[in-house]
């Protein structure tokens, strides 16, 4: 069951609302604790999957440019967004992939396209896997999947993720988000900086403010090794599989081309003069793909 909430972004997407999943059944949902998630639109369901350190106004400039196509699902990860922190949760790849698909079967979600970015886009993946009876079609961009992820954007992303992950100092410097600092390691995954708004920006930050969220950022920060395991389960997806890349993104040719030979069905677009973060920078990209 879903419930309407008052908790609500400082960014509003027009023709777009808030709702939130409450926990149900299973040990495992109650350990996730309540879903938030945007919704809006008409027609078949499409689930937007954000990345690392952000939330589901990320795609605040791709929802209006399908929701005349879809009924849109935009999910807030566990712990992320305005989704509940719950202490002990686990941030680890299957983890957050239980809570895609919590959202799907509470919502009993069919046909459903999937749209990912980074580490949306692995979740995107494997949910694929789990649940291929629900899931028509995966739009995967810039999967967050390979060995060294943020710490390729700049030396500055390193040294702050290489502190925020340090034992001791760690949870000090993750709950410490100098604004100058959260803005360089955005644009560290543009190709265009003036893709980053600085309502999104004051929107991340505001959210990194909640109780218990440095906790839960250096925890994010910490799955990659799981992510990178979860490459495995690529070669199970059934769907029909959009792997879309940044000509500027932070992977590297060879981790793009062991994708494409990983997955069964799949069609490839390099988007030139782009970065990582491509739902910022060229939200008509998955728009065109998608429409």
């Amino acid at each position: 069951m879903s419930m309407t909430t008052d908790t609500e972004s400082g960014i509003s997407i027009p023709g777009t609302r808030s709702r939130f999943l409450e926990p149900v059944g299973s040990r495992d949902q109650g350990h996730q604790g309540r879903l938030r998630y945007l919704t809006g639109g008409s027609g078949a369901p499409l689930v937007l999957l954000h990345t690392v350190r952000t939330q589901a106004e990320h795609f605040r400039h791709l929802i209006p440019l399908v929701q005349h196509h879809y009924t849109v699902y935009a999910l807030d990860l566990p712990g992320m967004g305005y989704s509940q922190i719950v202490p002990g949760a686990s941030y680890q790849e299957p983890a957050m992939r239980a809570a895609v698909k919590r959202l799907m079967t509470q919502l009993d979600l069919r046909d459903v396209t999937l749209l990912g970015e980074s580490m949306g886009a692995v979740l995107a993946l494997t949910t694929a896997t789990d649940l291929p009876k629900r899931v028509r079609r995966v739009v995967a961009i810039n999967p967050y999947d390979y060995r060294g992820g943020i710490f390729r954007s700049s030396l500055l992303a390193r040294l702050i993720i290489t502190g925020v992950l340090a034992p001791g100092i760690g949870p000090i410097l993750a709950s410490q988000e100098p604004k100058p600092i959260m803005r360089a390691i955005l644009k560290g995954g543009l190709v265009d900086p003036s893709a980053l708004r600085e309502d999104y920006l004051d929107e991340v930050l505001e959210v990194g403010r909640r109780p218990g969220y440095p906790t839960v950022a250096r925890a994010v920060y910490a799955n990659l090794p799981s992510l990178i395991a979860a490459r495995s389960r690529y070669t199970e997806v059934r769907a029909p599989v959009q792997l879309v890349y940044g000509e500027k993104d932070w992977s590297r040719p060879s981790d793009r081309a062991a994708n494409r030979q990983l997955l069964p069905t799949v069609d490839f677009t390099q988007v030139p003069n782009a970065g990582h973060f491509i739902a910022l920078e060229r939200p008509d990209v998955p728009a065109n793909l998608l429409t």
